[in-house]
Parts: structure tokens; sequence; C-alpha cells
């Protein structure tokens, strides 16, 4: 999208189609704050400081999606060997997680573990296909962290649920953060408004 007009009008698409105002989020990469400016464009005052994150370049071909996931692999191996601790699986967060997510498992040989979080109400949900949470240490992948509030459900969701996040690994984080409720972030790109 190359222009604020496309994105009210994709933001409005998306709105009529019965998505709320954190599943556009999601979708256009943005944060909630912005979807909201975008939505009443006009009436909101000043847009909000942020950046939109494309990744559809990687998004479209699996093979690139792995790669991005080896990289993450990494650094996660690198925060073992640092920090000193194991994972014995992989969360990924519902939607664009998923693919690093379980490229990431693989790689890594641990479980994989999917996380929905609910955008209406206060707690997620973790699908009963995959890996169960309860009694596992575990790093959280998404694709972009543009306020934390994703997260910092998902952290809370995870140690309700009687695991432990040891790790959160992100694309994209928007924030100046190294840390969310008290879990270490890493992130392949930092990106920040001046």
């Amino acid at each position: 999208m190359k222009s604020i007009e496309e994105l009210v009008k994709r933001a409005r698409e998306l709105k009529e189609k019965g998505l709320d105002t954190k599943e556009i989020a999601t979708e256009l990469h943005l944060s909630t704050n912005t979807v909201e400016w975008l939505l009443t464009k006009g009436i909101g005052g000043e847009a909000p400081k942020d950046v939109k994150i494309g990744w559809r370049s990687i998004g479209i071909y699996p093979y690139r999606i792995s790669k991005i996931a080896e990289i993450m692999s990494d650094i996660i191996l690198e925060e073992m060997e640092k920090r000193q601790f194991d994972v014995d699986s992989i969360v990924g967060i519902l939607i664009n997680g998923i693919p690093f997510a379980t490229f990431i498992a693989e790689e890594l040989n641990v479980e994989l573990i999917i996380y929905r979080p609910h955008p209406k109400m206060e707690e997620g949900a973790f699908s009963s296909n995959y890996a169960h949470i309860e009694g596992k240490k575990v790093v959280i992948v998404d694709d972009v962290m543009s306020t934390g509030e994703t997260l910092r459900k998902a952290i809370d969701d995870i140690k309700n649920a009687g695991g432990e996040p040891v790790l959160s690994v992100v694309l994209v984080n928007k924030t100046p953060w190294d840390e969310v409720n008290g879990v270490p972030l890493r992130a392949l790109i930092r990106a920040r408004t001046l």
C-alpha cells in the first residue's frame, strides 16, 4: 500500500467484512491506534506515529519463510546458551507467527503450540490440535510487535496455563523494548519512528 488513502480504504473494507480493530491491525501490520485513526480519518485528529511493516516478499514463498525461521532459530540457540535455559516448545501466535513457529519447531526439534489471542476477551486460547502448554518452557514467536498488547496477553495466558515463557522472538520490533512482562525479547529488525 502506497498511500494513506489506500490504507483507509483497505481498513474500511476489512471492517465491512466483520474484522475488529485488532484483527485489522494484525492484517495491515499496524498498531490498533493507527487502525482506529484510519477508520475515523478526519475525525480522529493527527495520525499516530507508526511504521507499516510489509513482509509479503517473504510470506509468499514457504522457502523464504523457512530461511527467516532459520535465523530466528539461530537467535534462540544464542539466547539459550547465553541465558542457560532449555526449550520444550515453540508458541506461534495466530496468524502471522504460525509459519515462522512451525519451521522453528522443526529446526529445533521441539513441539509446536498454537496460540490464538481473542480480540474481545481477556484470555486467548491454545489450539487442542497441537502440543499442550502446561509444564513447558516455551519461546513465543510472532511477526511484528507494535504495541506489545498481543505479546503481553500471550505471556499472561501461557503463565496462567502453567507454561513458562523463556523468550519471545519477532521478525520486527516497533518498540524500544528488550523485554515484555519480564520475558526477554529479540527481533531480526527493530523499526522506530524518530
